[in-house]
């Protein structure tokens, strides 16, 4: 039986933002995919209060929330470092990493599902949040440091799964010519090694995300 255990979906990045960090720490687990349609009696068990994936249960005893087992991860497995060592250095790459979690995701799915009005507003305000990320990455390769790290892991769903997004969804947010930082620092991430090996399939992505647009506007058309 492993000693850790990771309760998931594969194609969800929140589930990669945890493989990758157990992967650069060479940590061996056992993925366990899970059906939220029919949530496991394992995944209610360990995660009661939320009931949503990732949950690493380690040694038996469950850690939830993406971020926090990363944490959990850097701080429990030998190998290199997830969070800088310097305490400024730290303290930033957390405070990015909250930025996403807070600031863009919400907006991003107002984007992508919300209606009307809503959702135009919502690209208003992604694009000027894009902008501060563009900004941020002028001169740098990845958020803080050479290599990718707690802040970029954090970031994961506006590298890879965006441009699949917008292509399910007709709507194009991110281009080089209006955010060439923050393109740059995209490829990086994307050609980066560590991360590239263990993508998910971009088609499985991208039939899931059609199939969620056209339910969502099937919902929404006339009877």
């Amino acid at each position: 039986m492993a000693e850790v255990k990771l309760l998931g979906v594969s194609l969800s990045p929140f589930s990669r933002r945890v493989e990758w960090a157990l992967k650069i720490k060479g940590v061996e687990y056992e993925f366990v995919e899970q059906d939220l349609q029919n949530k496991s009696s394992l995944l209610l068990e360990s995660n009661p209060i939320h009931k949503k994936i990732p949950v690493l249960i380690h040694n038996g005893k469950p850690i939830c929330e993406s971020m926090i087992i990363v944490e959990y991860i850097d701080e429990t497995f030998e190998g290199p470092s997830i969070l800088p060592k310097d305490p400024y250095d730290r303290a930033i790459a957390r405070f990015w990493a909250k930025f996403f979690d807070e600031k863009c995701l919400p907006v991003l799915g107002k984007t992508w599902f919300g209606q009307g009005e809503e959702s135009e507003k919502a690209k208003e305000e992604a694009s000027e949040l894009i902008k501060i990320l563009d900004n941020e990455l002028k001169d740098k390769k990845f958020f803080v440091g050479d290599k990718i790290g707690f802040a970029d892991m954090a970031a994961n769903l506006v590298t890879y799964w965006l441009g699949i997004i917008e292509e399910a969804s007709g709507n194009v947010l991110v281009t080089s010519e209006k955010f060439p930082n923050f393109c740059a620092w995209k490829d990086n991430y994307s050609n980066c090694s560590q991360v590239k090996e263990h993508l998910p399939p971009r088609d499985a992505i991208l039939a899931h995300f059609k199939a969620r647009f056209q339910a969502a506007a099937d919902a929404t058309a006339p009877k």
